[in-house]
């Protein structure tokens, strides 16, 4: 006899156990967590130069970054009338010394269909003084 008892009941042992193995065992190991730390490191990227833990702690970045981007959104809107008021300011105080005033010289420029916008016109006010002094008389 070529296997005792005790022998062949181990070999069925181990056979069973490569069998269970192979049947439960056969996909590949995933290592979890790639996505969400992609995620964290974007989150943590756009915090980059915040004042204490909210640029490194994940939950306090996250919050800083919900109040930044609803302040950048509005203030790229304020922006434009902030620089609307400012021609506006340099319009009238380009046309006093003619004896006018800025609504009057808006005024007069549309009557005479003269389409220059406020950045146009605060511009020329300030760098070319004798061409703006023709556009005010044409205003008037």
């Amino acid at each position: 006899m070529p296997f005792s008892r005790q022998e062949k009941k181990r070999s069925n042992k181990k056979a069973e156990r490569i069998k269970k193995y192979r049947f439960t065992n056969n996909m590949t190991r995933v290592k979890r967590g790639k996505i969400a730390a992609k995620k964290r490191r974007k989150i943590l990227k756009h915090t980059k130069g915040f004042k204490w833990g909210r640029k490194s702690k994940e939950r306090a970045a996250k919050e800083a970054l919900l109040h930044a981007w609803t302040h950048a959104f509005r203030g790229r809107k304020e922006k434009k009338r902030d620089y609307r008021a400012l021609w506006q300011t340099q319009i009238n105080a380009a046309v006093r010394p003619y004896g006018l005033n800025y609504s009057k010289f808006i005024a007069g420029l549309k009557k005479q269909n003269i389409i220059l916008d406020r950045k146009i016109l605060a511009d020329i006010a300030r760098n070319h003084p004798l061409i703006f002094e023709k556009i005010v008389q044409k205003a008037k």
